[in-house]
């Protein structure tokens, strides 16, 4: 086959990604030096279109990266004015005091904010600095030169969507060349799950933890709503079936954010996240809330849950992986977009640094060394044996031992050392037939709603005219190992009906209805046999979250 060819432009930094971390490091990268040459590049059809988070925002990294935002008129508005933590059962709750947790579990300064209309304002300040931005531009593969990262193709269209060969009205995209690379695609990105496989960056380190986040977003009764007020719960409907939790947030216009979200190491293949997640809506607590409200928005994302252990070595030579490429949130205060700015701009001063001293395509080690020492550092360390009591021993031994670790760690002491992660979360997975099937009630179209009815909420499109961007290593898999074996779990753990199997017996298949993927990559994660890759769609496809 002829070499395909393809245009080159060169700058000093390709950044892709618009999420938290990759524009921090833009407007970073233009603060150190206005000549610097930056561009952003973005899969969505917009930048905020692929970015969900809870969110709580701690302001500590937009503090470092804009000193005047407050007065820049970002979209920054609600903080906190209330913490809650609930602990649930089947019908009734019980409230956790505020006073035993840790300081660095408490709200106050922090705000309730769209990430998504977060990085819309962002990517102005960025562009006001001199950063070319290119949404609908998704980034495809990596470009080598020698063991080198260069740069990336971004923009290619028109594969056949049976061969994957160029079609009649296939176009090659472009080469993107960057002095350095910087990957804040967020959690599982594709680009950054090859460069950790091909330079081994997760050895000596935990394996990654995953959880599954799912949000909708509710118009409620004025009277019920309280401005900054902030709402988690643990314990009902999961119970011992599944770690995770939920948040409830009121922003303005009479908006909360209803979110839930599982821990993806859960043993039984017969867990439906997406399923737990309605009926927690019925919690009378809950449900009182919502009854007379409407839902406008629905989503799904993975989380990176592994923490300080699971932190894989964020540099090879012309690359680097920022904020949830590298898996910075903290799983506790269920925060991550501040410590994905702080890697940004520290990703962005060491590039600098680099730059200015004639070097390029080297591993960026003051960069390595910036995260593993500073205030990302700080802010991870203190919560790391959280998650690893949780997955070893349930969630009260999780509360308890966490958090006496937690306070100890306030003073530079711990009660544990550091804890290590066990198996992937795919391995995780149980045989179906040491589990039972679990018994979830119909959605009843007010408070809970089947898969693809709120799917349509995520606004989320793809170009039937290309391959399906969900490729299966083997495709007798699914049907021949794991439905005997797991029940076939994609049917399930999928937030958005990708995985259907059709017919029974000798006439059993599996359909991938990629038109219908959010773009959460759990698939590509929880898989018993890891027999699916997610990999990136055409520009612009996937879901279009209006401020999630």
């Amino acid at each position: 086959m002829t070499a395909i060819q393809r245009e080159k432009m060169d700058y000093d930094v390709v950044i892709v990604g618009a999420g938290p971390a990759g524009l921090s490091a833009a407007i970073k990268l233009k603060q150190l030096d206005a000549d610097l040459s930056v561009v952003v590049l973005e899969k969505g059809s917009e930048v905020g279109a692929h970015i969900l988070s809870g969110a709580v925002l701690d302001p500590v990294g937009l503090d470092a990266l804009l000193p005047d935002w407050r007065s820049m008129d970002a979209p920054i508005k609600t903080p906190v004015t209330e913490d809650n933590f609930y602990m649930l059962g089947p019908a009734g709750q019980i409230r956790i005091p505020n006073w035993p947790m840790p300081p660095l579990m408490n709200n106050h300064g922090n705000y309730i904010v769209s990430m998504a209309n977060v990085c819309r304002w962002m990517a102005g300040v960025a562009e006001g600095l001199g950063v070319e931005i290119f949404p609908g531009m998704a980034c495809s593969e990596l470009v080598f030169e020698g063991d080198t990262v260069v740069g990336v193709v971004a923009g290619e269209f028109g594969r056949d969507p049976e061969t994957r060969e160029p079609g009649p009205s296939y176009e090659p995209g472009m080469e993107l060349r960057g002095k350095y690379v910087f990957l804040s695609e967020g959690v599982r990105g594709s680009l950054s799950k090859q460069v950790i496989e091909k330079y081994q960056l997760s050895k000596g380190h935990c394996p990654q933890k995953y959880g599954l986040g799912m949000k909708e977003i509710w118009e409620i009764d004025p009277e019920k709503h309280h401005l900054g007020r902030v709402t988690h719960t643990m314990g009902w409907p999961l119970g011992r079936n599944a770690g995770g939790g939920s948040f409830i947030y009121h922003l303005e216009n009479n908006q909360v954010y209803v979110g839930f979200v599982v821990h993806l190491n859960y043993e039984n293949p017969h867990l439906y996240p997406y399923m737990e997640f309605q009926r927690f809506k019925h919690h009378p607590m809950v449900a009182e809330l919502l009854k007379g409200g409407k839902r406008v928005a629905y989503g799904a994302r993975a989380i990176s849950e592994g923490g300080w252990q699971s932190i894989p070595k964020l540099v090879a030579p012309g690359v680097a992986l920022l904020g949830c490429s590298a898996g910075l949130v903290n799983v506790p205060r269920i925060k991550g977009n501040h410590n994905a700015m702080l890697s940004g701009i520290a990703a962005a001063e060491a590039a600098f640094v680099a730059i200015k001293a004639g070097r390029q395509g080297d591993e960026l080690d003051g960069y390595e060394a910036l995260v593993r020492t500073g205030p990302i550092a700080k802010d991870l360390k203190k919560v790391r044996n959280v998650k690893p009591l949780w997955s070893r021993y349930g969630l009260v031994a999780s509360l308890m031992g966490g958090g006496v670790d937690m306070w100890l760690n306030t003073v530079g002491l711990t009660a544990f050392g550091t804890l290590r992660h066990g198996k992937s979360d795919a391995a995780a997975t149980g045989k179906a037939k040491d589990h039972k099937p679990i018994d979830y009630p119909k959605p009843d179209g007010k408070l809970s709603f089947d898969r693809l009815t709120n799917v349509a909420f995520s606004f989320t499109n793809h170009d039937e005219a290309q391959p399906a961007h969900l490729v299966l290593k083997d495709p007798s898999v699914p049907i021949t190992i794991n439905l005997p074996k797991y029940a076939e779990p994609a049917q399930r753990y999928c937030p958005a009906g990708v995985y259907e199997v059709v017919g029974e017996g000798d006439d059993a298949r599996f359909q991938i209805n990629f038109q219908n993927c959010v773009h959460c990559k759990t698939c590509d994660i929880k898989d018993p046999s890891q027999n699916i890759t997610w990999t990136t769609p055409m520009g612009g496809g996937g879901p279009n979250y209006p401020n999630m």
